[in-house]
């Protein structure tokens, strides 16, 4: 999207019958069918996209770029450029967007906020260390 083919590539799913606790970090596209019971967020020095399924749920902030939610999210949700919230789209906590796209059916249970003053949107709490493999 936005003319960047890497931005719309899904690199790595996380399957229905998965669940995952602890903070999951991400580089490029990722998909989530199962749950996360932790934060999942993506490297904020590239562009990066997350998908949350119909039947995926994530209890914990989610930071990523470019972020289309069909599922479930408890925490804070941080979206650098893109939030596309699907028709059922369940978000439990406050939202920080830079570009907005909600369907009808979608609800969202908390403060929704607009690109602070120019502040980059994914740079608004404290960044979270990415992990690397060196």
């Amino acid at each position: 999207m936005f003319g960047n083919k890497n931005k719309s590539t899904i690199d790595s799913l996380i399957g229905l019958s998965t669940t995952i606790e602890g903070d999951l970090h991400f580089k490029g596209g990722l998909r989530i069918d199962g749950h996360v019971k932790g934060n999942v967020i993506a490297d904020p020095s590239q562009g990066s996209m997350l998908v949350v399924s119909e039947r995926a749920k994530i209890d914990g902030e989610v930071r990523v770029a470019h972020l289309v939610v069909n599922g479930e999210i408890n925490g804070p949700v941080y979206s650098g450029e893109l939030l596309e919230l699907q028709p059922k789209a369940r978000i439990t906590g406050d939202v920080y967007y830079k570009a907005l796209e909600m369907h009808g059916g979608a609800v969202v249970s908390g403060k929704l906020t607009h690109d602070l003053i120019g502040e980059p949107v994914l740079k608004l709490a404290a960044p979270a260390k990415v992990a690397t493999n060196t």
